[in-house]
């Protein structure tokens, strides 16, 4: 398979979102300036970090030293756990700007809801969010691991709707309740996991599937979810893997493989990452 060029979403803002990016959840800050610059070198454009991940810096580094301007490079970041309080979330939001070394970032989001942290004040951290769209230096702003009943909460009482809804979505927990009350919403989803923390790429079905198309399983998983309309962003340290992740659009997968990947679900115990009704951590 020749790799294809990656196809864009539009954000409700008009702007586009390249539709495979690159994950750094996990990637030790000591390797993340390397392996950020072999992806980019590879051709990825989209980069998602957060301020969790403790590794923007290197990701700054890394886009910058890369030789590409600014707008060849969309760059996503999420709002720390212990940063929800409008000042932690201001300082904290400057701190990574000058970490990635841009003054604005194409997508920020708020990381999880904490349904019983902060009194439950979901519209807390998004009003500041609101403040750094409006002022620029966000061009997009959105959730994630939001929950229908957190949605709801966002578009009964915000002034600027979400626009990007990113949870965890794959083959064994598609998220359908969440995904569609975003598309409802005309927000983007983005699919974090999106192999199952590597279950997928080792899947009899998937493996069964790809055999047709010349491609691994692991690539029929991201193939299922970019041709749902999701917006994916597969980790991987290794070169060959990154390679691999990248070379999915060349092929569409029929209807019946498609619903053959979706009767995978499994529900709740498909899900691989904590529940945002119960994960509370700082």
């Amino acid at each position: 398979m020749l790799a294809c060029p990656i196809p864009h979403v539009l954000l409700p803002t008009g702007a586009a979102m390249p539709q495979l990016g690159f994950g750094t959840y996990k990637v030790d800050p000591e390797v993340t300036f390397d392996v950020v610059s072999q992806a980019i070198e590879l051709g990825y454009r989209h980069i998602d970090t957060a301020q969790m991940y403790a590794n923007e810096a290197q990701v700054g580094q890394a886009w910058e030293q890369s030789g590409l301007s600014r707008d060849q490079v969309f760059l996503t970041s999420k709002l720390n756990n212990g940063n929800h309080q409008p000042e932690r979330a201001r300082d904290s939001f400057a701190q990574t700007l000058d970490d990635l070394r841009t003054d604005y970032v194409d997508l920020f989001l708020i990381h999880w809801p904490l349904p019983s942290l902060y009194d439950g004040d979901l519209m807390m951290p998004w009003r500041v969010l609101e403040e750094f769209f409006d002022q620029g230096r966000a061009r997009a702003i959105g959730v994630s691991n939001f929950q229908p009943d957190h949605l709801k909460v966002l578009f009964n009482h915000a002034e600027i709707q979400p626009m990007v809804s990113q949870v965890e979505a794959h083959p064994y927990l598609p998220n359908n309740a969440v995904r569609d009350m975003a598309r409802h919403a005309g927000m983007v989803t983005q699919a974090w996991s999106p192999l199952a923390r590597g279950r997928a790429a080792h899947d009899p079905l998937l493996a069964s599937i790809g055999e047709k198309y010349g491609a691994s399983a692991s690539q029929v998983a991201l193939r299922w979810a970019t041709m749902r309309g999701d917006v994916v962003f597969p980790k991987s340290l290794s070169v060959q893997r990154q390679q691999e992740n990248f070379m999915i659009f060349d092929y569409e997968l029929s209807e019946q493989d498609m619903e053959s990947i979706s009767a995978l679900d499994e529900g709740e115990a498909g899900r691989t990452g904590s529940h945002p009704d119960t994960m509370n951590r700082l």
